[in-house]
């Protein structure tokens, strides 16, 4: 019992990173995923989840044994003063203005699942949704932070797990899916888009600042491991529990995430829409929460700001990024603009950061014993190309060339 308690001391910062992924965005991809190409593209979840763990686990590494926050090690590593400029404006200006648009999302989801829950509530869902979110954060605790998004984490789980399980998938399927990759006509887009809604550049950032905050010793790197791990292994196998409900429902073409509650009616009858409904609030909740924590995170290292959680300037940039989604979500605002510019940003932000992420655990000078070996570096830089690709796809689509 002993060690397990200690062992359970040693979890949480992942859990952050599985709860900021899992938003009401990855949700809507995985069940158009499911939806559209059935359990084939299962297997673009596995390529996700390693590329995920590497990117997370190296930056939070770096984190741990330098002891600072990555933007922190950036600025210190680049010799030129324009290029830290340039570098370090880029990176507020994707996390910034792309966290700020993709808090109308978060909320927008967590309203709806909340609405699916209590459908009285649906005019002042978002109103409630944002409450919740400053209420948490103003609490200016960490440990009070993460127990809250691991038990919203354990009950998305839940909800989305209980949902594939009855759901009866073919379970050949599913196996055959996960280990032959195969590339249906027409799904490239929701490839890049499973893709790109787990590996995420925020939560580069805030893996390595939340790092700090629970891990201080090198001996911690183990722990820092294990728990990256379970959480995004975890994360990803519940956004393969919802290409798996969505599959096996049959829904055709769906026009949102709520359509599944409709086809697993037959299931759970009018309960459906209440376990849909925990489950999307949950989602929703979860990356309302970090979206403007990572944000916070990023700023307060870029501008070399002291203070942590309870900082006035730390807390402006969180507050304002839940009141901008709150708002736009109330108005039914949808910040198209405000989005295809943050997919530009992320486009371009995510292989730049990833090079520089690779390109610092490399280097023994900064990393020391602890820096990549081999067969990390192989994986590393294989991972990096996949990031390039779909940077590239990210901005042409942007620009609507593709």
């Amino acid at each position: 019992m002993n060690k397990f308690r200690k062992w359970l001391q040693n979890k949480g910062p992942g859990a952050l990173i599985a709860a900021a992924f899992i938003g009401p965005g990855t949700v809507t991809t995985c069940t158009i995923a499911g939806a559209n190409y059935g359990f084939t593209l299962l297997w673009t979840m596995v390529l996700a989840i390693l590329a995920t763990y590497m990117l997370q686990e190296m930056s939070v590494r770096m984190a741990i044994v330098t002891g600072k926050p990555l933007p922190e090690v950036i600025r210190q590593k680049m010799k030129s003063k324009v290029s830290r400029v340039l570098i370090i404006g880029l990176i507020l200006a994707a996390i910034l203005i792309g966290n700020g648009a993709y808090e109308a999302g978060n909320i927008t989801g967590a309203a709806l699942g909340l609405s699916g829950i209590f459908p009285g509530l649906h005019s002042m869902a978002p109103i409630w949704i944002g409450l919740f979110s400053l209420l948490v954060l103003w609490v200016g605790n960490y440990k009070y932070i993460e127990r809250m998004l691991v038990a919203l984490v354990i009950i998305m789980s839940c909800a989305f797990l209980a949902a594939a399980i009855f759901s009866k998938p073919d379970m050949g399927k599913i196996i055959s899916s996960i280990l032959i990759p195969t590339i249906p006509e027409n799904s490239i887009f929701t490839i890049v888009a499973l893709i790109g809604t787990t590996v995420v550049p925020y939560n580069i950032f805030l893996h390595a600042s939340v790092g700090l905050e629970k891990w201080k010793s090198t001996e911690d790197i183990r722990h820092a491991r294990s728990d990256a791990a379970l959480a995004i292994i975890g994360g990803g196998l519940i956004s393969m529990a919802i290409i798996i409900t969505a599959a096996a429902a049959g829904i055709g073409k769906p026009q949102g995430f709520m359509d599944l509650a409709k086809a697993l009616e037959v299931v759970f009858g009018q309960y459906a829409s209440i376990l849909l409904g925990v489950g999307l609030m949950s989602a929703g909740l979860t990356s309302a929460i970090t979206a403007p924590l990572a944000a916070s995170y990023v700023a307060e290292a870029c501008l070399g700001w002291k203070g942590g959680l309870k900082d006035w300037k730390f807390r402006i940039v969180w507050a304002s990024i839940i009141v901008i989604g709150t708002v736009f979500s109330l108005l039914g605002f949808k910040p198209l603009s405000i989005i295809s510019f943050a997919q530009l940003a992320n486009g371009v932000l995510l292989p730049i950061i990833a090079f520089m992420v690779i390109g610092l655990t490399n280097d023994e000078n900064i990393m020391g014993k602890f820096a990549n070996t081999f067969t990390q570096k192989l994986l590393a830089w294989s991972i990096w190309i996949v990031t390039v690709v779909l940077g590239l796809m990210s901005v042409a689509k942007g620009l609507g060339v593709l």
